[in-house]
């Protein structure tokens, strides 16, 4: 028997068509479509927001407040919210209980094979009632910012205990996250990354400067976590074919340097701690000013605090190189950014929260996109980034090694070619949509 209809539970959905919410999420969805299965979304309503249709799924929405509070999720992570509103902790409760009833209600009519939701604390609470009265499979899907709220709230570890211990399936973002959820209940996790939100060899609506994110993760290493080359192994097999996204090299090398002749290094992303442009900034000081220049994009809470720190490097060292903030950008001034670039480099760290990154799936389209790159050896970075087979790792925190990797890449054009091959194949063999969906719904019809 294979799997045809699913039901797909999140915190978050687009609510319109121009939406840059969880662009990886509506990808896949997208994907799943193509493939045969028929999908429906159950998704919390946003300041009265009623049911719809987004891309010919449609997307269920259930009220869990007066209109004018329907703000806990979207645009900004639940738990930053409840953090910065702590009587936002309140709409937790009608949260569940209108989710539970709705997502009965949705299971009655539409009949799912599978239930499949994302971020199990709480959705899991959500899907567990369906599931036990119609007897559908439910898929647990961990993004790491269930296993981060252990960490501040104890007492969310029991719950995520029992919810693991009901799921048929358990799915994480990456080998990181895989390992916390071993470390919680040893049950059997399926690697399930995300591919790309390029389309068409074109930047996605919304760059990963302003996307929420949404796959942050607790900063302890398991010693049961697989290594990147064991992630790998279970690509191995797959068809290895060429991006269409991919640039001819040799023209995108020339035409980075086609303007001020610079070795451009790009960072792209939201202004939060974990992100440790700090660190980049820092790097700076060991980069001359006449040979290299870092741009960064997005914006944040950070972002004043950053212009600071820029600041002080320039007054302490004038030849350090220059530091560009571009603010948020459209996609065609995005997209001018990755072609006139050489590297791109996620400098992340485990912030003073423990939270870090959970795959970085922004690596990806960057690597798409024909970028060598340069990030940090945390959190689920490792899946994508083999250091010297798809890209270089760098200790977090430690703006030398930073620059030193830069530099070997300003030198050493052959090590450029090396990497970019390196990361266009092993793309083709993890991080391809096709071959991500494909286990995704062998693990659906093994349920069934």
């Amino acid at each position: 028997m294979a799997v045809s209809k699913v039901l797909v539970i999140g915190s978050v959905y687009p609510r319109f068509h121009e939406d840059a919410e969880v662009p990886w999420l509506r990808t896949s969805i997208a994907h799943l479509k193509k493939a045969g299965l028929d999908i429906q979304v159950l998704a919390p309503s946003y300041k009265g927001l009623k049911s719809h249709e987004i891309d010919g799924v449609r997307v269920n929405r259930f009220r869990y407040a007066p209109a004018s509070w329907e703000f806990l999720t979207h645009e900004e992570g639940a738990p930053s919210k409840m953090a910065n509103k702590p009587w936002l902790q309140l709409l937790a409760i009608p949260y569940i209980i209108s989710g539970f009833f709705k997502c009965i209600k949705i299971c009655h009519k539409f009949k799912p094979d599978i239930i499949h939701a994302h971020w199990p604390f709480p959705h899991a609470y959500i899907a567990l009632g369906a599931a036990k009265l119609f007897k559908i499979p439910l898929v647990l899907n961990f993004h790491g910012a269930e296993l981060l709220l252990i960490r501040k709230k104890k007492w969310v570890r029991p719950l995520l205990k029992f919810a693991i211990s009901q799921a048929q399936a358990v799915f994480a973002n990456s080998s990181f996250t895989a390992s916390k959820i071993k470390a919680l209940r040893n049950v059997e996790v399926e690697w399930s990354p995300y591919g790309t939100t390029l389309e068409g060899g074109s930047l996605p609506l919304v760059s990963a400067a302003n996307a929420a994110s949404t796959t942050p993760s607790s900063g302890e290493v398991s010693p049961q976590r697989p290594t990147p080359h064991e992630v790998n192994d279970k690509c191995v097999g797959r068809e290895s074919r060429t991006s269409s996204l991919g640039h001819d090299r040799d023209q995108h090398l020339v035409l980075s340097r086609s303007d001020n002749h610079k070795f451009k290094i790009l960072f792209v992303g939201r202004h939060i701690e974990r992100k440790g442009i700090c660190y980049l900034i820092e790097a700076a000081k060991y980069l001359p000013r006449d040979q290299f220049e870092i741009r960064i994009v997005g914006v944040g809470d950070l972002t004043e605090q950053l212009h600071v720190i820029a600041n002080e490097v320039k007054q302490s060292n004038p030849d350090a190189a220059e530091i560009i903030f571009t603010g948020k950008l459209s996609p065609e001034a995005l997209a001018n950014e990755y072609k006139t670039a050489n590297v791109f480099t996620l400098p992340a760290i485990v912030d003073s929260k423990g939270d870090t990154e959970g795959l970085g799936v922004v690596l990806i389209e960057a690597m798409e996109l024909g970028l060598p790159i340069v990030a940090s050896n945390v959190g689920g970075i490792p899946d994508v980034v083999i250091d010297g087979v798809s890209g270089i790792l760098v200790p977090e925190k430690d703006p030398q090694a930073l620059a030193s990797a830069y530099k070997r890449l300003a030198a050493e054009p052959e090590l450029v070619e090396h990497l970019l091959a390196g990361s266009q194949k092993h793309i083709a063999e993890c991080f391809t949509w096709d071959g991500i969906i494909e286990r995704q719904i062998a693990v659906y019809n093994r349920l069934l």
